[in-house]
């Protein structure tokens, strides 16, 4: 039985505020959740006007309040921007005020440019060359199994679902190493998906925390009554994946019909190569292309990104996308 959550980028639409961004995140988490989804995540990013997910634990905060049975997390927290103490008094808090709904996605990659570590204060390329031993201090503030010299209050004793993120080989040997469920962000980044799932599945450790390898792979969903229509309103994510990878990111902007018929020849094979981790299109071939995907991952969750420009068009693709699954 496989279990389907929900990724949000928190994405600043164009022409809006950013107060309609988290009300917007908000009203998907919602939906989600009425839906029958199992997990809510965000993901931090920084310096990018169009991703308003940067605070992540305060985002979560406002959505725990909105919602009150789906679990809410990072999809990731990116730990070399932190500390782990900070992040275990965060995401402590969060548990409090939200028992047992909490997880915390972790991810090695800082993302930053010279700007951005100057404004944290961090030297992230060194501060990622510590994130394993970093994992297992955070591990430790919320659990207890390593004695330290500090105690995170909110933190300690916590019930906490961590979670190791990835893209490559490197997250899926730590998740393997500590015996953590694996996260393999495979809508962006699909190349060595089916080796880390290898990776983590032949190396894994029993923990406390869990007894056998546990997989999410992450897909690029996006479900409309039509094939056209999904197509159609996919063009904004696919727009604003092409202008970041082309050095110019910014807003989400509106769905353009015949996007990809503009685009060089570079920019399609970009697209189409991340589309083999993509479902988009009516309820029927979606349905098909997300059970092609868990045959080939066996993975035991999936969770689904794909923003819209509209955001009741997201709320509706979570509806069709469970709909057509539970048929």
């Amino acid at each position: 039985m496989t279990d389907f959550a929900v990724l949000d980028l928190v994405p600043v639409r164009e022409g809006e505020t950013l107060t309609q961004s988290f009300d917007a995140a908000k009203a998907l988490a919602q939906a989600a959740e009425k839906a029958g989804y199992t997990r809510f995540w965000v993901a931090e990013h920084h310096n990018m006007e169009g991703i308003a997910g940067g605070a992540t634990a305060v985002v979560l905060a406002a959505i725990g309040h909105v919602t009150s049975t789906i679990r809410i997390g990072s999809g990731g927290i990116m730990l070399p921007n932190h500390n782990p103490f900070v992040i275990a008094e965060q995401f402590g808090t969060l548990d409090a005020l939200f028992p047992g709904r909490i997880d915390l996605g972790l991810g090695r990659a800082p993302g930053a440019g010279p700007e951005l570590q100057n404004a944290l204060r961090k030297n992230l390329h060194q501060a990622a060359e510590c994130f394993p031993q970093d994992v297992i201090e955070l591990r430790a503030l919320l659990t207890g199994d390593i004695d330290l010299p500090v105690k995170a209050t909110p933190g300690l004793g916590s019930k906490i679902e961590m979670w190791m993120l990835g893209s490559s080989l490197f997250g899926a040997q730590l998740a393997a190493k500590l015996g953590l469920p694996y996260a393999f962000a495979s809508h962006f980044a699909p190349d060595h998906l089916d080796a880390a799932l290898a990776i983590y599945r032949r190396d894994f450790q029993p923990s406390e925390a869990l007894e056998k390898p546990h997989v999410m792979a992450a897909m690029q969903v996006v479900a409309a009554d039509t094939d056209e229509e999904a197509e159609y309103l996919s063009t904004s994510q696919a727009q604003a994946f092409v202008r970041l990878r082309t050095g110019s990111p910014g807003k989400l902007p509106p769905p353009v019909r015949g996007y990809h018929d503009t685009l060089p020849a570079q920019a399609k094979a970009m697209l189409q190569h991340m589309g083999q981790a993509h479902a988009i299109g009516s309820p029927q071939t979606v349905r098909s292309k997300i059970e092609q995907f868990i045959e080939r991952t066996g993975a035991d969750e999936i969770i689904v990104a794909g923003s819209t420009y509209d955001p009741q068009a997201r709320v509706r693709s979570l509806e069709l996308t469970m709909e057509a699954l539970a048929s």
